[in-house]
Parts: C-alpha cells; sequence; structure tokens
C-alpha cells in the first residue's frame, strides 16, 4: 500500500483500538455504579476517589492504546516508496477497500480519507473518463445498447468476476449474446443509499452525453444494495433524460422490504442500551454506516431518513417510491433450501434477504407488482452466489430473449 494509505488504515485501527479501552471503561462505570448505588450515600467519598482514579486510568490506556496503533501505521507508512503499489491495484486490496467502505464509508467520506471511495464508472477494472475522446479510446465498439452493473455492501465491481474463472460475467456474456456494452459502477456503499442514487443519476447523465453513439437502451443489474441504488437513480434522475432509455432493471437479492440482518442489529442496539452495564456494547452497534442502516427498510430517498432517528426501534417506515414505469423489473432471490416454498427458503433466505424482500412483496397474500414471470429463486444458494451462477444468467438470457412488449417510456 502507499504511504497515505497506510497512515489512513492506521487511523481506523487506532480508532478501533481506543474504542475497545473505552468500551471497557464504560462497562466497569455501570457495574460500579450498581454496586454503588445500592450501597447508598455512606459510600460516596469512596465513589468519588474510585471513579476518579478509574477516570484517569482508562483515559490514559484509551490514548496509549490508540496512539500505539496509530504509531505503528504512521511508521510503517514511513516504511512505503511514494511510487509502492496501491491497495487499488489488486483485487484482494480492491476487496478490502470496498469492505472498509461499507463499514465505516461516511465517516470515511466527512475525515476526507484517502481510503474513501468516489463513485466512477468503470471497464476493465479501470475508471472511465467521462468525455467523448477518453470513452472512444477506452470502448472502441460502443454499442447503443448499456448494461450497468451495480454492486452491494461492502462489494467492489471486482465482485461480478470473482468466479469468472469457472462462470462467465454476466457482463461478458451479455456483450457477447446480446449486443451490450457492460459498464460497472463503483461506488462508497457505506454513505446513504439516496445520497448515492443522486450521484450515479449525475454520472449516467454525463455517460450518455458523452457516449461515441446515441444510447437507445439501458439495463440496470443490481445486487442487493445495487438495487435499491438503481431504483434511486432512477428516482433522482430528470424525467428527461437517461432514464428513458432504462428498459430493463434486473435485481438480484435486493432488499426492497428490508434486510432482517440489519433490523437484528438494530434490535441488539436496543436491547443492549435499556442496562448501564450492557450500554457499551450498543456503541460499537451504533456506529455501523448509513448506508448499512438504509439496507435495514429499503430506504431510497432522502425523505426516508432526514429527521428520523437511524437506530428506533423498528419504528422507520421508507417512503414509497414507484418503480420506473418505462422499465420491465425483474426479481431474483437466492434460498438456501432447494425448494422456494420451503420453511426454510421463506424465512431464512439466502441468510441476508427474504425472498418477500428481494420479490418487494409483504408474503402475504397480495398480488405481485409485476407477472409472475418476472420472478425467480435460486434453491441451495447464498446471497453472493447471484453475482455469478450460471442459473442466474439462464434467466436473464431468458427474460432478455422472451420478447415481451417494452413499457412506453415516460
Amino acid at each position: 500500500m502507499q504511504p497515505e494509505e497506510a497512515r489512513a488504515v492506521g487511523e481506523l485501527a487506532g480508532e478501533a483500538a481506543a474504542g475497545v479501552a473505552a468500551q471497557i471503561r464504560d462497562v466497569h462505570r455501570g457495574i460500579a455504579g450498581r454496586v454503588f448505588g445500592v450501597l447508598g450515600r455512606p459510600a460516596g467519598p469512596v465513589r468519588v476517589m474510585h471513579d476518579g482514579i478509574a477516570t484517569a486510568a482508562y483515559a490514559g490506556a484509551r490514548a496509549l492504546t490508540g496512539g500505539l496503533v496509530r504509531s505503528g501505521g504512521f511508521a510503517y507508512g514511513l516504511t512505503r516508496d511514494a511510487g509502492a503499489p496501491s491497495l487499488e491495484d489488486t483485487i484482494p486490496g480492491r476487496l478490502a477497500v470496498g469492505a472498509i467502505n461499507g463499514a465505516w464509508g461516511d465517516r470515511l467520506e466527512q475525515r476526507r480519507s484517502v481510503l474513501a471511495r468516489k463513485m466512477t464508472l468503470r471497464r476493465g477494472a479501470r475508471d472511465l473518463r467521462l468525455d467523448s475522446g477518453a470513452l472512444r479510446a477506452a470502448v472502441p465498439n460502443a454499442q447503443p445498447r448499456l448494461a450497468v452493473f451495480i454492486h452491494g455492501l461492502c462489494e467492489t465491481d471486482d465482485a461480478w468476476r470473482l468466479r469468472g474463472e469457472t462462470n462467465r460475467p454476466y457482463g461478458d456474456a451479455l456483450e457477447a449474446e446480446h449486443g451490450y456494452s457492460s459498464l460497472y459502477v463503483r461506488y462508497n456503499s457505506g454513505l446513504h443509499i439516496s445520497a448515492n442514487g443522486r450521484r450515479l443519476a449525475e454520472l449516467m447523465d454525463e455517460l450518455c452525453a458523452a457516449w461515441p453513439v446515441e444510447v437507445t437502451e439501458i439495463a440496470l443489474i443490481g445486487h442487493s444494495m445495487g438495487g435499491l441504488l438503481a431504483r434511486s437513480a432512477c428516482h433522482y434522475a430528470q424525467v428527461d433524460s437517461w432514464r428513458r432509455q432504462v428498459r430493463h432493471v434486473f435485481m438480484l437479492g435486493t432488499p426492497h422490504k428490508g434486510a432482517p440482518l440489519e433490523l437484528a442489529a438494530n434490535a441488539a442496539c436496543h436491547g443492549l442500551s435499556g442496562l448501564p452495564e450492557t450500554r457499551p456494547f450498543a456503541t460499537p452497534i451504533k456506529v455501523r454506516a448509513a448506508g448499512v442502516k438504509d439496507l435495514g427498510y429499503g430506504y431510497v430517498v432522502d425523505e426516508d431518513w432526514q429527521g428520523h432517528d437511524p437506530d428506533a426501534f423498528w419504528t422507520n417506515t421508507g417512503t414509497v417510491v414507484p418503480f420506473l414505469a418505462s422499465a420491465n423489473h425483474y426479481f431474483v432471490s437466492a434460498t438456501l433450501s432447494r425448494r422456494a416454498d420451503a420453511p426454510l427458503g421463506r424465512w431464512v433466505g439466502d441468510l441476508l434477504v427474504l425472498r418477500p424482500s428481494a420479490w418487494s412483496h409483504e408474503g402475504r397474500g397480495e398480488r405481485l407488482q409485476f407477472p409472475i414471470d418476472h420472478y425467480s429463486h435460486l434453491g441451495a444458494a447464498n446471497h453472493f452466489d447471484l453475482l455469478n451462477h450460471p442459473a442466474v444468467w439462464a434467466q436473464i438470457r431468458t427474460w432478455l430473449t422472451a420478447g415481451r412488449e417494452l413499457p412506453v417510456a415516460v
């Protein structure tokens, strides 16, 4: 890694180490407070002395622990040459930075950390410069049909190719069989989905204005959070813009109705906050990134989260944002069981997203929003299998070749 990357990683690690010391301090305070509360006023002088000593000791421990780790990162940075390879130069490095952004991306953005990712459109693992000359050079065989892939939380655009040695990536297949030019979005998944959606809408405007040929059709393919980001971008796009060319939206394991794992974290945070002895354990849960909290309820617009407590206990409900009327929408879920209607498949899903949520369906007998053949499930699979799986590609190909009538562009 480069010197500034080493320092940024050291800063994060130092903050985490200091947080552990603070957590131990707060647990100590909670337990001591309960004990002294039982002893009452006679123990007052002892409590004052105890609190003073404990505060000083833990302050020193926190400063020392955090400082040592930060110093280690700084010292390691001094050993790195300015021309050293960046984390972005390797797939493992990019995956690590993607995971860091998913966990703490909003904080990295606020601090203008070198690790904070800016949203870009990519092809061939390289950022695209969105001007006509650069695009002609980067995509000499540019097609009028675009397939835009949007990764999920803690992922990067490399995720679509992680099993490329055994399965052909969807983007390659779309280019070979359906005449699309495939592009990949890379973004900071720790930011609010609505913030990323607004930025993607702007990038798509720039892309279509500079694309070497006139864009006649756009397919959006989102995995997990990426599907919500696609909906958000379509919402924030101008009426007479690139969204008129969006004709297909494929959403693979997208939590339209929320993600149960995030809701469980929300519940745990609420429960742990109830007692002084356990409240410190809620702190590291609360610092999860804004994008993670958005997943709990499937938030896609600013109004969903502005003015609300993101850690409120299961009380937040997202704004109803309609699906883009001019596009066909397709939903794919994964289930651990081989049968989608089995209890395990319905309630456990792919461990991260339940089938009703992936299908944007309440699951209580209400009518599905789209024709039944717009929905599919992948049995005996996990959430990340959806990124590159021959059965998913077979379904996408079937949908594209079915010859169904497209909605009227609006």
